[in-house]
């Protein structure tokens, strides 16, 4: 596959007479086509809903495109809660899966009416103390231990994750929420990460499908969704190839009607919990280079840095880089294209071949529209960039303005300090 930039250098240099570099750039037309195409693909179930993991992307604009498809909200933290109502979210188009929560955040997910997705068999009584009562609809998370392994082989291990349910506690935990007044139910489970197969969902789905059916038999619980999550994953890799969510649905599909349609339960909602999916694709970081260094290897310095987009430094995650205005010329340079961090882990690649660079070009970072910039930070008292939107008619839209110094000196209770700094 060849990974092509949706921005021109011509629309860079257009943009950058308002907006400096780096920022980050969304690709709206690329968004909503993704998003009808994830509904047109569940369309066969009728409770089918698409809850957009915030963690991935908080931004209100974007949230607000996908709302739009009728998508709702996965909420971690109150903050993302927050966001989600005042965007318009409401109720159970909310859901809460967290861990390790704060009461206060299980109290405010229970006032907006949100679906609280517990992660733990102690949560039960931890949330029944802060509430008073239990909320009729609530999930359970999942974990069923060990390895999950596919036909191309082990993906992820489960029984290394902190979260969800052993096998044991889902029923045990079924029955005390039934006991407690819960008359809703849902399973949740999340089991590998970023899986560039089709294969993925549906054999997700018949583990959580033969759980649900043994659950219901069990215990008494009506089922009545059942939450694939996230883990559909993207080609970050030009060998890759994307995920096809036509199949993917339809493999769900089939997997529903040879399980739960013969145990009565052809009823049951299929809700997805998809972040990079949704968005990594549809975002770029683009960045200058400013800086050449020939030392005992070829470094080019751009003006971004881990603070703009830390996975290639925090997991050694691979990004595809193009050089504006030299998608076609030969990759016969060699380069680590780094940042200004103290670190020297501050590096978007490694030993990459690249056509040649000079100071001054742009270059587009792919595959950022998830896990980019809100996983930004501020060490090395760097600030975080500009988030713009490329809309469907070619204009630019600002829906995040760059930090600046003022915003990162904000929050020191130090007065004295504060009213001595010039901005």
């Amino acid at each position: 596959m060849i990974k092509r930039p949706f921005i021109t250098k011509e629309k860079v240099q257009e943009i950058v007479e308002s907006y400096k570099t780096p920022f980050y750039l969304y690709d709206e037309k690329g968004i909503r086509e993704n998003a009808k195409a994830v509904k047109k693909a569940f369309a066969w179930n009728v409770g089918f809903k698409e809850y957009f993991a915030v963690k991935a992307t908080p931004n209100p604009y974007l949230i607000r495109i996908l709302r739009e498809y009728d998508c709702g909200c996965d909420c971690s933290s109150m903050t993302e809660l927050m966001l989600s109502e005042a965007v318009g979210v409401k109720g159970e188009d909310i859901m809460f899966s967290s861990n390790d929560t704060p009461a206060e955040e299980y109290a405010y997910a229970a006032k907006i009416g949100a679906i609280i997705n517990l992660d733990d068999i102690t949560h039960i009584d931890f949330v029944e103390s802060i509430l008073g009562k239990l909320p009729e609809t609530m999930s359970c998370r999942y974990n069923p231990g060990g390895v999950f392994k596919m036909s191309n082989g082990i993906m992820d291990n489960p029984g290394d994750a902190k979260y969800g349910f052993t096998t044991e506690q889902m029923f045990e935990g079924y029955r005390i929420l039934k006991e407690k007044g819960v008359k809703n139910f849902g399973i949740h489970a999340f089991l590998a990460s970023n899986t560039v197969s089709n294969e993925y969902y549906p054999v997700l789905a018949k583990e959580l499908f033969e759980l649900a059916v043994r659950l219901e038999k069990e215990t008494g619980a009506d089922i009545k969704f059942i939450n694939l999550s996230g883990g559909v994953g993207i080609p970050y890799t030009p060998d890759q190839e994307p995920n096809d969510i036509r199949a993917i649905g339809e493999g769900v599909r089939k997997v529903y009607e040879e399980v739960l349609m013969p145990a009565g339960m052809g009823d049951v909602a299929i809700y997805t919990e998809m972040g990079r999916f949704m968005m990594g694709p549809y975002g770029q970081l683009v960045t200058k280079a400013i800086h050449e260094k020939h030392t005992y290897k070829e470094y080019i310095g751009v003006d971004a840095c881990a603070v703009n987009l830390m996975r290639p430094a925090m997991y050694g995650a691979y990004h595809h880089i193009t050089v504006l205005g030299k998608e076609n010329a030969p990759c016969d340079h060699k380069y680590d294209i780094v940042g200004s961090l103290c670190e020297n882990n501050d590096k978007f690649a490694i030993d990459r071949m690249l056509p040649q660079i000079e100071k001054g070009d742009y270059l587009v970072i792919h595959d950022t529209g998830a896990h980019g910039h809100a996983m930004g930070y501020n060490y090395n008292g760097k600030l975080r960039s500009a988030e713009l939107l490329l809309k469907e008619d070619g204009s630019v839209r600002m829906i995040r303005r760059a930090e600046t110094p003022k915003d990162y000196f904000a929050t020191l209770d130090c007065l004295d300090i504060y009213d001595k700094i010039t901005f």
